[in-house]
């Protein structure tokens, strides 16, 4: 009977909720219909370009978005302690205004990102970005309460703006460490560095002017000939995992280069040097020669 009993508890826990998983699914639709127009709107007002790269962080080869929210929550961290502190209102007041005028640049980075990021990913960063807007608007609304004179107030409102912000940064730590929304994705291969060099490929296996996909023990290769010269990448897009083999081939400034499929990721062939985002790391390049037997050799470029 105990048996039975303690199956019947299990089979229950396991089963499905019909209720739950409806609900479930209906929150998700939600937010992916709200995200889906949000980044239609995002991208027609942000085209390629190098606007976007810069918002990206291209230049410095760095996603640009982390590194500016240490400006405001240092910010208003600060303001909190000072707020428990006399004779501190006025320092306080400045350092809610610095704070909110650094979630400007912190805000647009953020949004030219979210916008680049898989649904699963774009779901976490809507509601991350709905509890960054709710802490700016309590900020705001204390900056407002300072100026008027009304300090205890202004103190109270920032309070419940540091409490926002907190959820609305665990969701962003979530969604840089645990969905990895930031981190290269391109496969290491420094390791293979001093091995020297890997027979890949007969170089009669590969089309003039098209990528293909190829192995090298179990890491993924992007591989392209053009007439005697033979290009490999890591197949793996830094950016979010995209296939570059099935990425189209373009021309800037007279270096070929591929535009990874799934979020327009653009990198020279040649060295993996980023040309557009939202990629912002270098995709791994190889060294290639053809041996005496027509094998193509790689190894990792220095």
């Amino acid at each position: 009977m105990n048996h039975q009993r303690v199956s019947r508890i299990s089979r229950s826990l396991v089963r499905p909720r019909p209720l739950k998983v409806a609900e479930d699914l209906e929150h998700a639709n939600a937010l992916d219909g709200s995200a889906r127009f949000i980044t239609k709107v995002v991208r027609r007002l942000l085209p390629p370009g190098p606007v976007k790269d810069l918002l990206h962080g291209v230049p410095v080869g760095h996603p640009a978005h982390p590194p500016l929210t240490d400006i405001p929550i240092g910010c208003f961290m600060s303001v909190a302690v000072l707020d428990l502190l006399p004779g501190t209102d006025r320092a306080a007041e400045v350092l809610v205004a610095t704070g909110l005028a650094a979630s400007v640049p912190t805000a647009l980075t953020g949004i030219a990102d979210w916008s680049a990021l898989h649904s699963e990913q774009q779901r976490v960063g809507l509601v991350h970005a709905v509890g960054n807007i709710t802490a700016g608007t309590f900020y705001t609304a204390s900056l407002i309460a300072r100026r008027r004179g009304y300090f205890g107030t202004g103190k109270a409102l920032s309070f419940a703006g540091l409490t926002a912000l907190v959820a609305g940064a665990y969701l962003g730590g979530h969604l840089a460490f645990r969905q990895s929304a930031g981190p290269s994705h391109a496969e290491s291969i420094t390791h293979l560095g001093p091995l020297g060099w890997h027979d890949l490929c007969p170089v009669e296996e590969l089309p003039d002017g098209w990528p293909v996909h190829r192995n090298l023990g179990y890491i993924s290769l992007f591989v392209l000939r053009e007439g005697d010269e033979v290009y490999v990448l890591a197949d793996r897009c830094s950016h979010l995992d995209g296939p570059l083999h099935q990425g189209r081939m373009v021309e800037i400034d007279e270096e070929t280069c591929v535009v990874c499929p799934w979020h327009g990721s653009t990198f020279r062939v040649s060295d993996g040097t980023v040309v557009h985002g939202p990629a912002t790391g270098r995709q791994p390049a190889f060294e290639t020669r053809v041996g005496d037997n027509g094998m193509i050799q790689v190894r990792p470029a220095r």
